[in-house]
């Protein structure tokens, strides 16, 4: 298994991980299929065929389970050292950034830095609510105290 490359959307989190964010409406084009993802959407889509796991979020909202949320983000993460790992919601933005912001924290940054990071890594407008920005920080913050 292979880790991505230059492929569009992809970013390098703080502990050298590479992640690629996008949009499930978006045209997969020459990139390669990931190895793992996780689909941030109102419902579960159609099957894909590759490894994949759901988490119920929809658009310009929160995860319906920050428990879900962390819980499938934490396997991103974790896989993203060996594997080409994937996270989209429908236009690759908001649920997306919001994901990558919190992968960040799970990667070392800071929680109150990630907006920055992840606006200046990824997407300008990632993380598209003020309760999706305060979603990362609280739930990168309550992590970080179960690590203390």
């Amino acid at each position: 298994m292979d880790v991505w490359t230059d492929e569009p959307g992809v970013v390098e989190l703080p502990d050298g991980r590479r992640i690629r964010g996008t949009g499930v409406r978006k045209p997969r084009g020459d990139v390669p299929a990931p190895d793992f993802a996780v689909y941030l959407l109102r419902r579960d889509s159609a099957p894909m065929p590759w490894p994949h796991r759901w988490v119920r979020w929809r658009d310009f909202r929160l995860p319906d389970s920050t428990e879900d949320a962390v819980v499938a983000l934490r396997e991103a993460w974790e896989r993203a050292s060996e594997q080409r790992v994937e996270i989209a919601c429908g236009r690759g933005i908001g649920r997306t950034g919001t994901a990558l912001a919190l992968l960040a924290t799970m990667s070392g940054a800071v929680p109150e830095d990630t907006m920055a990071w992840v606006r200046a890594q990824y997407h300008r407008r990632a993380v598209e609510t003020r309760k999706q920005r305060r979603w990362v920080e609280t739930t990168a913050a309550s992590f970080h105290a179960e690590s203390d």
